[in-house]
């Protein structure tokens, strides 16, 4: 994978001074707020460990942070369309930045229906989209389009180091909780799109978990993860023989980041899981298809491993394109096959 580089006029701006409290405004999916991350350890490398970083985000997301020292408060927005007025939330949080002021206020959102109340915050500086234009032109991943966003207040060698960094529940708490072995692999089948009707192009057939799950060493344990509402998607890939422990539905988010942080590895397709994972610098098999894998796959750092496991057939990536909406077959899925998968982990040494 290439390292995108922050465009240089960003990089050559004055660095602020006196930053003792940042905002932060990220809605998204919970990958997002996964790649928002990198800001953290960005700023207080930039102003120091004592600066204060609050986020504003989504209430289930919102829980990324609930066992990060880092963080200081979440805000929650859950209906982010509604204007200021009719908003309690925003008015909460414009009314917070008022009674005291931040030095710093950082948006990684786009959409119009975030600008005017980024426009209302109270912060002495504003960067990110609506503020400092960030040229996007020569950055590919996700992670590198939000570090632009930053740039202009981070220097340069501390820019170029950042990386999403997230931290979940201890786990040994987990582990005494639910009963884990102290070595395990983690698989993550599911994803966002399972529960719509169309056909789901980023996942991998059910049948080929079974079967990749058939080829692993029976005397490996294998972690099967998934969020509450989604046990109907695993339903195809029972009965699990006896080395799978179920998981689906039954951790929370601070809980699955410590299961995948002790995890010898993850199985994953383009999703959330993968991103975590990926900020936690546990080795990553992510099988990807339409998507591409330079944009919004799993992060690469120095820290961490990422395997991409692609067919790169010539009509890939297609995400959200009209080759896309014509496959009925999903091939750059369906021909990943669990061989391929189980190959890959052997050369890593995983298995």
């Amino acid at each position: 994978m290439v390292f995108a580089k922050i465009q240089p006029k960003y990089l050559n701006m004055p660095i602020l001074k006196d930053v003792k409290r940042a905002l932060i405004l990220r809605c998204g999916a919970l990958g997002d707020l996964v790649y928002a991350t990198s800001a953290i350890d960005a700023l207080k490398a930039q102003y120091g460990e004592d600066i204060i970083i609050d986020f504003i985000t989504t209430p289930g997301t919102a829980k990324l942070f609930e066992f990060d020292p880092r963080v200081n408060q979440t805000f929650h927005l859950k209906h982010k369309k509604l204007p200021i007025w009719l908003s309690p939330q925003k008015r909460a949080i414009i009314r917070s930045s008022n009674q005291k002021p931040y030095d710093l206020f950082i948006n990684f959102e786009m959409g119009k229906q975030f600008l005017s109340l980024s426009q209302a915050i109270n912060a002495k500086h504003k960067t990110g989209w609506f503020f400092s234009n960030p040229d996007l032109s020569n950055v590919t991943h996700m992670v590198d389009i939000c570090k632009s966003f930053y740039a202009p207040v981070i220097a340069s060698e501390i820019l170029q180091d950042a990386s999403p960094r997230i931290m979940g529940k201890s786990f040994s708490e987990v582990q005494s909780k639910l009963n884990l072995p102290e070595q395990f692999l983690v698989l993550s089948p599911s994803n966002s799109h399972n529960k719509k009707s169309r056909l789901n192009h980023r996942a991998w057939p059910q049948t080929h978990w079974k079967n990749l799950i058939a080829l692993l060493p029976p005397k490996l344990p294998v972690i099967m993860v998934g969020g509450k509402g989604e046990e109907a998607f695993f339903e195809t890939i029972k009965p699990y023989p006896s080395q799978v422990i179920d998981l689906v539905g039954k951790t929370s988010i601070s809980e699955m980041i410590a299961i995948i942080d002790q995890a010898k590895a993850l199985i994953v397709t383009d999703t959330g899981t993968a991103h975590i994972a990926s900020a936690l610098n546990t080795p990553i098999f992510c099988l990807i298809g339409p998507t591409p894998a330079n944009v919004t796959g799993p992060y690469q750092s120095k820290k961490n491993k990422v395997h991409i496991i692609t067919l790169n057939l010539p009509c890939s990536p297609c995400y959200k394109t009209e080759i896309m909406k014509k496959c009925k077959d999903n091939i750059c899925m369906t021909q990943i096959t669990p061989e391929m998968v189980l190959t890959s982990l052997t050369s890593a040494s995983i298995v």
